[in-house]
């Protein structure tokens, strides 16, 4: 639930760079253990632009490694805790309506209904949604957007894509996502605040990302494979399959000679650290 909440707020900010990568803990971690080898790449049906994504995942993670990376740290280091747990709330809070909206254009009215209550319980009690109060009160926070709507609708998700800045998204995420930035009130409050979420955002992913970098032989794969999982977890409201089954890309990670396992209990641990640092659940964005 927790990195959950930090994946939904990135998404709406159009925050990826390297912090897509995070996304990969949720699998790693249903999975309890992972494995990745260094293999050629056989050619993958989502992702018909591999070349090319390739060249922009590593603009992203160059990006990020120089600009983002710093500048977070920083950022960490003179922001207490309770700041930046409230700024998440602030943020997770107004993207509810973007939520509310999309239960509704997916006739999911009682989650809509729920959605609502938790948006204005947050919204008074919660002082403007710094202080996420709904939660406690058993309203969970739900993760509904337009590239979910679309795919309700039967509109098919289409290639793979890993866009400069943006980063990791499909063919259908693209419009999804335009009329899920128009529709959220924290695109209109201006540059600085939009800075703030950015920089928390990033913050927030830190020991995710890190978890990526020194687990994943090949990243790219890895990254993809588990943005691909992830959406359709969402598609489906859970009921995919929560395990790290990425068909021919699994076979062509388990075929090498070289191999890297990843303990569950490690992953635990810095997912732990992670949930204890950001206090997201009590807020993946």
């Amino acid at each position: 639930m927790a990195i959950n909440n930090t994946i939904s707020l990135m998404s709406s900010n159009n925050i990826s760079l390297k912090v897509s990568g995070a996304i990969l803990v949720i699998l790693v971690t249903l999975s309890g253990c992972a494995t990745t080898a260094i293999t050629e790449h056989a050619p993958n049906k989502d992702d018909p632009y591999e070349n090319v994504n390739r060249v922009m995942y590593g603009f992203n993670d160059k990006l990020d490694d120089y600009i983002a990376a710093p500048v977070s740290k920083v950022y960490n280091k003179i922001t207490p805790q309770f700041a930046r747990t409230g700024i998440f709330n602030f943020f997770s809070n107004l993207k509810n309506i973007n939520v509310v909206v999309n239960d509704a254009l997916q006739a999911k009215f009682s989650q809509s209904v729920s959605d609502t209550g938790r948006f204005l319980i947050n919204t008074t009690l919660g002082l403007g949604g710094f202080v996420d109060v709904a939660t406690d009160t058993g309203l969970e926070l739900n993760t509904e957007d337009f590239d979910q709507t679309l795919a309700v609708w039967g509109v098919p998700n289409g290639s793979y894509l890993v866009l400069p800045v943006i980063g990791p998204t499909t063919l259908r995420g693209i419009p999804g996502t335009a009329f899920d930035v128009a529709a959220n009130p924290s695109t209109y409050l201006g540059m600085p605040i939009q800075l703030v979420s950015l920089l928390n955002a990033r913050a927030t992913a830190e020991g995710s990302l890190k978890f990526i970098d020194e687990a994943a032989l090949d990243p790219y794969v890895f990254t993809r494979e588990s943005f691909l999982q992830w959406r359709k977890n969402l598609v489906t409201d859970g009921k995919s399959e929560a395990s790290l089954d990425f068909g021919d890309d699994l076979d062509e990670l388990n075929s090498g000679d070289k191999k890297i396992a990843i303990k569950s209990e490690s992953i635990r641990k810095d997912v732990s650290k992670d949930n204890h640092k950001l206090e997201l659940s009590a807020p993946l964005q």
